[in-house]
């Protein structure tokens, strides 16, 4: 059985002075920002770079949330970062946990400008050996694809850089994988090494409909004296925004996945309606030109199997030919079932087929076990909206799917 532990009763809050300056927060700042940002608050232009050294370690290395935490910074120090900034990380409203290990959070950020709170969705999928975060980039998305549950939500904004590093700082906090944060007992986490060795911006949103954000997130998780993730790491989805594509390549320099779910451009016109504007042709060419591609560094391919859609052997051989003389993988996904869904999952069998015709072709098309079902984690079934369901009615229809 799944459980959760639920983070939304809160106390009520005293309405703030009107005239309190809003605080800035440091989390995905570049160092050239921190930096300008401290010396706007009053910190001596000569002391910058180092105090941007401390904050880093503090941040991202030792995972604090409190400036009264960092013991190397003077008492002074402290108070005036504290009036000045913030390093505060979602607020977690729900943490859902699977029978397979798979962890759900529901985020919630405060509001920007006139705006509300909102709320997105992070999942954390433990396997031997790694463990990969599922990050989002955007509130909803505005892709419409009709197998994806995340799709019937509306786009509401675009994640800022700390909003997209905060997933990573809090997953890391809660499996504890920070030096001084504690393993939640019983928890299904890596046997070694890093918790949180993998990233992939597969979570909520187009990330490249969010590009700034997402590349200057993904350079703050880079950063060698702090998270240090290799972008060998970090994989970037994207459904196929072609004219970003090559630029993503250049300047982010991450492992690629494409959404593809067809292989002709009437289906695919339908599944992911982005291909109206950027067929197949197009994003095959822009694949091919991937800046680094190579054997060692393959572009996935996603293939969501839908019974009776895309999953028959004619269309296994064509999904072969069009992936003709580009590094590719293809990663065979089980459709992953929500509420009112208009498709089924192909049956195993069927599958099997598929990814034996693809492999004797020469492509590594590994089908994906479905992870995290039970409490919608599983891939195509981030919403945050269903969140806000009363609890029984989630478990209703979780029992419906594992029905």
């Amino acid at each position: 059985m799944s459980a959760a532990i639920d983070h939304a009763v809160l106390a009520p809050r005293p309405p703030a002075a009107a005239a309190a300056p809003s605080r800035r927060s440091l989390l995905g700042l570049s160092r050239e920002a921190m930096a300008t940002a401290l010396v706007e608050a009053g910190i001596p232009e000569r002391q910058a770079k180092m105090r941007v050294q401390q904050l880093w370690h503090w941040l991202y290395v030792r995972g604090v949330k409190d400036f009264a935490d960092m013991r190397n910074v003077s008492k002074d120090l402290r108070q005036l970062l504290a009036e000045h900034f913030e390093i505060e990380r979602p607020e977690i409203v729900e943490e859902q946990i699977s029978v397979d290990g798979t962890r759900k959070w529901l985020f919630r950020f405060p509001a920007r400008g006139a705006g509300r709170p909102v709320e997105i969705e992070t999942v954390y999928i433990p396997e031997e050996g790694r463990g990969t975060l599922c990050v989002s980039s955007q509130v909803g998305c505005t892709l419409t694809c009709t197998f994806c549950h995340t799709g019937t939500q509306r786009l509401v904004r675009n994640l800022e850089p700390g909003e997209i590093v905060g997933q990573l700082l809090t997953a890391r906090e809660r499996l504890g994988d920070f030096p001084d944060a504690a393993t939640p007992q019983g928890a299904i986490v890596p046997s070694e090494g890093r918790l949180v060795s993998n990233v992939v911006m597969m979570g909520m949103g187009e990330p490249l409909y969010n590009y700034d954000n997402v590349a200057q997130a993904i350079a703050v998780m880079s950063d060698g004296d702090g998270l240090a993730l290799s972008k060998r790491r970090i994989t970037l989805s994207t459904s196929g925004v072609v004219p970003m594509i090559g630029r993503t390549g250049e300047e982010m320099g991450v492992m690629l996945a494409i959404s593809l779910h067809a292989v002709t451009d009437e289906l695919r016109n339908v599944l992911v309606p982005i291909n109206k504007k950027y067929p197949i042709a197009e994003l095959m060419e822009a694949c091919r030109s991937y800046p680094g591609l190579s054997n060692a560094r393959r572009i996935t391919f996603e293939y969501v199997m839908l019974k009776g859609v895309n999953d028959s052997l004619d269309d296994a051989r064509q999904l072969v030919k069009l992936l003709r003389g580009i590094p590719a993988k293809i990663n065979l996904i089980p459709f992953n079932p929500w509420p009112g869904s208009p498709y089924e999952c192909s049956d195993w069998d069927q599958i099997e087929r598929f990814a034996d015709l693809v492999n004797q072709a020469g492509y590594a098309s590994p089908i994906r076990t479905p992870r995290g079902r039970d409490i919608f984690a599983a891939c195509g079934q981030l919403k945050s909206e269903s969140e806000r369901m009363k609890k029984g009615d989630r478990l209703a229809l979780a029992a419906a799917v594992a029905e």
